[in-house]
């Protein structure tokens, strides 16, 4: 078993010698990466950036949007003995300057011009940093190396020193820090997390041995690699083999899922939010015939399914009826993920029990999960064999986990981090008895699968001491096809009310039909006709609240919410702090008339 990640590096290209093991964009065509070529350029750019001086402990920048070399140049770099920093690369200037001068980054490796445009507008005040790298093959400046210049220098090294790769990579021990992520900073300022070879290695292999990857499956990749849960996963289908593809970007995900057709994927719930959101839409607004067929079809498959999780075979008379909706109707969506998947993977935010059910019912397992930065970041999963919607599944093997008298839970195992990069209190503060606090509420159910309720900050607490969880109202109301986001808002008031951020294009072709005239967003979402319409649809989502949950008002935004503003994380989390402060204003007039 491999105790570090340059140890699943070695195991990779000796057991898993295939033609695609990557496959990326190139001239509108995807090409395919051999084994070979991928060790010859993780082990050229070690050795290339040994020859620069960088060393054991030092710590890289990577700066750069999914790609190949992103995943060569994480490697090359940990195979040395070094620290990676990753940087999301819609961050602003501002924000790459305070990662790169909080990690005492001493190397920089970025994608592309634009990328490098951030650094070079920095570059004087970041003192500590010897050297800038970019992907491209031509330098922007003399200052600049070319990917391909620092690989021919660790060519030339190997050449030399025969087995110093080798030699450099087994010098690499298990406790080692392997890297710095920082936080997305949904509270103030980001901390970098450390995490060690062991932390990761031990999270790649719980999961591997619980969820079935295989060298015969294709990955696509599109959640960011500076995403720890994107990271973890893509080790872990290097230790298995798997060939990982590519996304050219977010935008591009659904032509891409039709072109290489993968059978493994993780997401963030957005994506599958967005899915069935549509697929609602273009149900709802399909002939009665078209309707009564769909609704059908799902009512077998969700009765298929939950014979299925009972450990029970569907009888003659629902098979019939599964195979028909399959036919009329799984198949047409199914096709549109390439029809060859097998599982996605959900983390990072909860996901609706409905959505989940959804695709089940349809034939697309998603495997929802739960973790941290700080956790390498699973805590617990769902897997086929131990399948429970509504839950993040059961506790991965090796980790424990306890919950507080107050619901806060908390963790400890291999996987749980070091502590904060050069913040002693913050780390000391998280722990306690050794356990990792998680910050999260929930709880474990009689048959050990843990169901996240809510983040332990955002706990509503109501003026009539009603504790309200944010997020779940939330995720009902954005799969709603006129809604993108929504946040709940209600701490030490009367009641609940919210913001919610319109699907613009829907409520624009409503407005069109209804012949409501309007000069621009602003004015759309101030129309008292458009604002009932969102509300009775939030009625209609709504049912089954608790009368203290219940919606009472709502403010409509004219824009979606900003990375560059800072308002959500760059895995699509709403920053609430900044939410409430930004928007303080129109959440009082919500209040105004608190007589309701």
């Amino acid at each position: 078993m491999p105790k570090t990640l340059p140890e699943i590096f070695l195991n990779t290209v000796r057991s898993y010698v295939k033609p695609d093991l990557m496959k990326v964009k190139r001239n509108d065509v995807y090409s395919d990466i051999s084994t070979s070529e991928f060790e010859s350029a993780v082990r050229n750019l070690a050795l290339g950036l040994k020859d620069l001086g960088h060393r054991p402990g030092a710590k890289l920048v990577i700066l750069s949007e999914n790609r190949p070399e992103w995943t060569i140049t994480d490697l090359a770099n940990l195979c040395l003995g070094g620290v990676t920093v990753p940087i999301y690369t819609t961050l602003t200037g501002d924000q790459v300057k305070y990662i790169i001068e909080d990690s005492d980054a001493e190397i920089v490796v970025v994608s592309n011009f634009y990328q490098y445009q951030k650094i070079a507008a920095l570059r004087r005040d970041l003192p500590r940093v010897k050297h800038v790298v970019i992907f491209q093959p031509q330098a922007p400046a003399p200052d600049v190396l070319p990917l391909a210049a620092v690989q021919a220098r660790g060519a030339a090294l190997e050449a030399a020193r025969p087995g110093l790769f080798e030699e450099t990579a087994r010098a690499v021990q298990p406790d080692d820090e392997a890297s710095i992520i920082y936080t997305s900073g949904t509270t103030g300022v980001p901390k970098g997390v450390i995490l060690t070879h062991a932390n990761f290695v031990s999270n790649v292999l719980a999961v591997s041995g619980i969820i079935e990857f295989s060298a015969a499956d294709t990955a696509l990749s599109f959640l960011p690699l500076s995403h720890v849960l994107e990271r973890m996963v893509s080790f872990t289908y290097l230790y298995k083999g798997c060939s990982i593809a590519y996304a050219e970007n977010v935008e591009t995900v659904a032509h891409n899922l039709l072109e290489i057709r993968p059978q493994v994927m993780v997401s963030v719930p957005r994506v599958f939010e967005k899915i069935y959101s549509r697929v609602m839409d273009q149900v709802l607004s399909s002939p009665g015939l078209k309707r009564k067929i769909f609704f059908w079809g799902i009512g077998a498959g969700k009765a298929a399914g939950e014979k299925k999780l009972a450990g029970k075979t569907a009888g003659p008379l629902l098979g019939l009826k599964l195979a028909l909706a399959r036919k009329l109707v799984f198949s047409k969506i199914l096709d549109k993920t390439g029809g060859r998947v097998r599982f996605f993977v959900s983390g990072g935010a909860p996901l609706s029990k409905d959505i989940a059910e959804f695709f089940y019912a349809i034939g697309l397992t998603i495997l929802e999960g739960y973790g941290l930065t700080e956790t390498s970041p699973v805590l617990a999963v769902n897997t086929f064999d131990a399948l429970r919607f509504g839950t993040v599944g059961r506790v991965l093997p090796g980790v424990e986990i306890r919950i507080a008298p107050d619901g806060e839970i908390s963790a400890k195992g291999p996987n749980i981090m070091k502590g904060y990069y050069k913040k002693p209190d913050e780390t000391r503060d998280v722990f306690e008895d050794g356990w990792l606090k998680t910050g999260d509420i929930g709880f474990l159910d009689a048959d050990g699968f843990l169901t996240i309720t809510d983040r332990k900050k955002d706990l509503i607490v109501t003026a009539g001491g009603k504790n309200i969880a944010p997020q779940p109202i939330e995720n009902i109301l954005k799969t709603n096809p006129y809604i993108t986001n929504a946040v709940v808002i209600g701490a030490r008031r009367r009641y609940v009310t919210a913001l919610i951020v319109p699907n613009f294009e829907k409520i624009e072709e409503y407005a069109k039909f209804f012949k409501i005239s309007y000069r621009d967003r602003a004015d759309l979402i101030r129309n008292e006709q458009i604002v009932n319409f969102i509300r009775s649809e939030i009625e209609r989502a709504t049912p089954n609240l608790a009368s203290y949950e219940r919606i009472k008002k709502i403010a409509l935004l004219d824009r979606e919410f900003d990375i560059a503003q800072g308002e959500i994380t760059p895995t699509l989390k709403v920053k609430r702090n900044i939410i409430e402060s930004r928007y303080q204003e129109m959440i009082e007039d919500l209040y105004k008339d608190d007589a309701y």
